[in-house]
């Protein structure tokens, strides 16, 4: 990705949040959410101008835009149907699944996830396992506003059979947050860390910026 393609992608990724209202949901102007977000851009186009830099995706946190609306903004690359949160998580459950160590998002309410991946590799491997083969290559885990994110930008990332776990949030027990597709729309689910599927793979990412 060039400079101009990156600065390109950028303001597409800006007008797609724009378009879905997430500044009525954060509560603020259209102009007030630009102004928050637009000096990404410039990291953009230098993290693109990096040689084998990866693409990058835009990425709200729930400082701004609670996960549950976030969810609710999802579509299917060929679907209407807005996401939805799976019932297995408790009210308020949610806000107790975090960034683990190592995976903390810059402090910023907006900033760039770079070379973003679903991990189908990882389809059919112990959820466990495959985040400690993502971790010995250096990578980062996704956290469940990095995965919304990245369905958000990308719809054609969450396919049937090639759904992902989101290792980077955790609440202290053995779930690990996923998103997969159910009734023809996105759903955040979860899953136990030692359970495999072979229709879920782990997501992973190069790092964050912002």
């Amino acid at each position: 990705m060039n400079i101009t393609d990156a600065g390109t992608e950028f303001d597409r990724q800006l007008d797609t949040l724009l378009e879905k209202g997430y500044p009525d949901r954060a509560g603020i102007s259209p102009e007030e959410f630009t102004k928050t977000v637009a000096p990404l851009r410039d990291v953009a186009v230098r993290a693109a101008a990096e040689p084998g830099a990866a693409p990058f995706v835009l990425v709200v946190t729930r400082s701004l835009v609670p996960v549950e609306e976030m969810v609710e903004l999802t579509r299917l690359e060929s679907g209407t149907k807005p996401g939805i949160v799976d019932r297995h998580y408790e009210e308020g459950s949610l806000a107790r699944f975090v960034p683990v160590e190592g995976a903390e998002p810059p402090a910023e309410p907006a900033y760039l996830l770079l070379g973003a991946d679903r991990g189908e590799e990882f389809c059919g491997a112990v959820p466990r396992d495959a985040m400690a083969a993502i971790a010995e290559r250096g990578r980062t885990l996704l956290t469940i506003e990095e995965g919304l994110a990245f369905v958000t930008q990308y719809p054609a990332a969450l396919a049937k059979n090639k759904c992902f776990s989101l290792g980077a949030s955790r609440c202290g027990d053995r779930r690990v947050p996923a998103i997969w597709i159910s009734q023809r729309a996105p759903k955040l689910g979860w899953c136990w860390e030692g359970n495999p599927h072979t229709w879920l793979g782990m997501a992973s990412a190069a790092g964050r910026a912002g």
